[in-house]
């Protein structure tokens, strides 16, 4: 097989890995949003909006450092090393040896995270109202027993989706996506259930959420173990002593620690954002939280979708040496995400409050609650684009297990962010918060490629260059498209405002949607892009 066609092998399993666990995340991602719709209809974006959003945030944001975004990058090429081991030493002592090694490993980093995470949970419960109370000043005190509650209520939730993380990390190394995508779909149905089912027993509808958020947590744990299990690996407890003395797990922790730094400066970015939309004023902070979710839904689709599908073969590579595939892998990947972001963006700044009106204004969103979540949506989306490709690029340096240069990234950001987010908080309210996270999203991208240097291995000219024109390319075609969009938005809003929330909002978006489409795929066709092309020729031989 020659070089070009191992490339376009590689860049069709990209899309065929990609496409399925794409239709798993488009669900949870859907049912997210329905997640978000639920909260809007119970909570709008009164002072229990916010302080649920503040109790949830708390042990979230500790999940991302401990779990999804620390754990799993640092496990995943560890265990993938430990796997190559075993090849080629099939039915031999020498590979029951390695085999054992592995499965000492597996039991010391389950081990090491369940007693970690315990350690912070039962800390975090102890101490929630002194960490609550720096999320509000002046007359918002009031809400900060009821913070409280709902943070100690949701506080173990960092214990269980850090053990499904691991999980996930084991099942993504061998290659198994499909499980670990299907979990978040059962989350969001737990909560939105448990919205539904437990707000006419308790206090109030934020209680009822917070113990739907517990319920989804567990499950998402206990469904991926029948799956783990099933790949032969076990899963058991060792001693403390020797959890933190195997080899493994101080290589994790070694790849651990600067990640955790990096994220620890993305993760703070929200942190203290979120701390000034409570300082500026009521419902600015769910404002804010409901245009993320909005964001997020195709960030986790496409972005998320596709760094965890590269990473563990970006590692192979890097282990093999076989840097002609890896910079081949990562191209493709940028590629993809622009040729999706780029024109979601356009569309979405034009259909933007339709959008909104359609997913959320009901009984408790009302036409103040759009105006908030629009103002922050609009500076949202333009850092799309840039988000998508950090979540992207950062597999590179993790799979060749160079987690600092990524951590120096986010250090920066961190710093552009606070500064820009205090500054423009003042006079823009949540539009400036808004604002200055996708800011710092542009710079945290800018840092990476300029980082991507110290990565001997990586071809990083044609990286950037291919991503950069590649880029320009999509914002030429997705302003083509928008044109007949721009001008057809706004009579067909007036045409079926009639029609109520769903329909008067949901046909315009279908239907410019529908022209956005055909416009730029057209673009694509006629340009013969490169991309384009490889999907097509994949389900024309379906």
């Amino acid at each position: 097989m020659t070089s070009v066609e191992k490339v376009e092998k590689k860049e069709k399993n990209i899309l065929k890995s990609g496409l399925k666990l794409s239709f798993l995340t488009l669900l949870s991602r859907i049912l997210g949003v329905i997640r978000e719709a639920t909260k809007a209809r119970f909570l709008g974006t009164s002072a229990y909006a916010d302080a649920f959003g503040i109790a949830f945030m708390i042990p979230n944001l500790l999940r991302r450092l401990f779990a999804e975004n620390s754990i799993s990058v640092a496990f995943v090429p560890t265990f993938k090393g430990y796997l190559q081991k075993l090849t080629g030493a099939e039915n031999t002592p020498e590979e029951a040896e390695r085999r054992k090694e592995a499965q000492e490993f597996i039991n010391a980093t389950f081990t090491l995270i369940t007693f970690l995470t315990t350690c912070v949970v039962l800390l975090g419960i102890v101490f929630t109202p002194l960490i609550v109370r720096l999320f509000y000043a002046g007359e918002t005190v009031s809400m900060i027993g009821e913070t409280s509650i709902l943070t100690r209520i949701m506080f173990p939730y960092l214990l269980v989706i850090s053990i499904a993380a691991f999980f996930q990390g084991v099942l993504n190394t061998l290659k198994i996506f499909s499980p670990s995508g299907f979990t978040p779909v059962l989350f969001n149905l737990c909560v939105i259930a448990g919205t539904y089912i437990l707000s006419n027993f308790m206090e109030n509808p934020a209680r009822a959420m917070s113990c739907g958020v517990m319920v989804g947590g567990c499950i998402q744990a206990l469904f991926q173990l029948p799956f783990v299990l099933k790949t032969g690996w076990k899963v058991s407890f060792t001693g403390i002593k020797n959890a933190f003395t195997n080899p493994g797990t101080r290589r994790v922790v070694a790849l651990v620690v600067p990640t955790i730094i990096g994220m620890a400066s993305y993760q703070l970015n929200d942190l203290v954002s979120s701390a000034l939309a409570n300082w500026v004023g009521e419902g600015i902070l769910s404002s804010l939280q409901y245009s993320l979710r909005l964001q997020e839904l195709i960030l986790g689709v496409f972005a998320v979708t596709i760094g965890t599908i590269i990473l563990p073969d970006l590692s192979g590579f890097a282990k093999e040496k076989k840097w002609e595939e890896y910079n081949a892998m990562l191209i493709t990947a940028l590629k993809v995400i622009a040729m999706i972001c780029i024109p979601i963006t356009f569309y979405s700044l034009i259909t933007g409050r339709q959008i909104i009106c359609l997913v959320y204004k009901s009984n408790r969103f009302d036409d103040t609650s759009v105006a908030l979540t629009m103002q922050a949506f609009q500076m949202h989306i333009i850092g799309l684009f840039f988000i998508a490709v950090n979540r992207v690029l950062s597999p590179a340096f993790y799979a060749q297990e160079k987690p600092k240069l990524p951590t120096y990234a986010g250090l920066i950001s961190f710093g552009v962010n606070i500064i820009l987010a205090f500054v423009l908080s003042f006079s823009l309210k949540g539009r400036g918060i808004a604002l200055a996270l996708t800011i710092s999203s542009f710079v945290n991208m800018a840092a990476l490629f300029i980082f991507l240097k110290g990565l001997k291995t990586t071809d990083t000219k044609k990286v950037a260059l291919s991503t950069v024109f590649y880029s320009l390319k999509m914002v030429v075609f997705s302003a083509i498209a928008s044109v007949p969009c721009y001008f057809l938005h706004p009579v067909l809003v007036e045409k079926f405002a009639h029609l109520g929330r769903f329909l008067g909002n949901g046909i315009p978006i279908l239907i410019t949607a529908a022209v956005f489409f055909v416009s730029g795929v057209a673009c694509l066709i006629i340009s013969k892009d490169s991309v384009a092309m490889i999907i097509i020729r994949k389900f024309k031989r379906r």
